[in-house]
């Protein structure tokens, strides 16, 4: 089973995009795909249940017959940094809780498992853990989002020095390209030195996710399986 983490540079920072993507062209390509989201905030509340948009977009380029509590089991309505909805509530987000709603993924048997964390890589859980910790103790791989804007070169350096420290592998980066950034060309050939894993797409938004999907070599993740 090949475990991958999406993170990305910043919040809103174009994670599920590329994540709906990259699921679309796994599956495209025969591979059983079931993708986790283990924390939400900003869902819409209907009837009893909190929706998530990005959850549920996730859930639809799966192939695994997941619910959608499944993928998203801890949500929260507030659009606002999770440990602080929690506390709002009284509640505490435990790192026991998140991996149980992974083991209870990875017992689908995939041959690929997306997890899409929340933020960027250092997300506060409260009490002084982060969602980085999860990462670390479930030993996924990780794919870094860099959000194509003024100031992306510092933070996808920081990111990546961030995952290298915590003794994790970063086996790609993807650049979402959803405006147009002055000198997009040369900030991105930079990133590519800079960056030691491969560049796996440049991603424009697209309408249609499965015109997206075919910007993304998935070569180098397939050769894993």
């Amino acid at each position: 089973m090949l475990k991958i983490f999406i993170t990305a540079t910043d919040t809103d920072a174009g994670k599920t995009y590329a994540a709906q993507a990259l699921v679309h062209a796994l599956v495209a390509k025969h591979n059983k795909v079931a993708v986790f989201k283990p924390i939400s905030a900003g869902c819409e509340r209907i009837g009893d249940k909190l929706v998530n948009e990005d959850a549920l977009l996730l859930l639809k380029q799966a192939n695994c017959q997941q619910t959608l509590p499944q993928v998203n089991p801890i949500a929260f309505e507030a659009a606002i940094a999770p440990h602080i909805a929690a506390a709002q509530l009284q509640e505490v987000i435990t790192l026991s809780d998140i991996h149980l709603g992974y083991e209870a993924a990875m017992a689908l048997k995939p041959d690929v498992l997306i997890c899409e964390g929340a933020g960027g890589w250092r997300l506060p859980l409260g009490h002084g853990k982060y969602l980085s910790e999860f990462v670390q103790a479930s030993r996924q791989a990780v794919i870094l989002i860099v959000h194509m804007k003024l100031g992306c070169l510092n933070h996808a350096v920081l990111s990546y020095q961030a995952i290298i420290a915590d003794g994790l592998t970063c086996i790609g980066w993807i650049a979402n390209c959803p405006q147009d950034m002055p000198y997009l060309a040369e900030n991105i050939a930079e990133l590519s030195a800079l960056l030691p894993m491969p560049k796996l797409a440049e991603l424009p938004f697209e309408g249609d996710i499965s015109k997206a999907a075919q910007k993304i070599d998935i070569s180098l993740l397939t050769t894993q399986l």
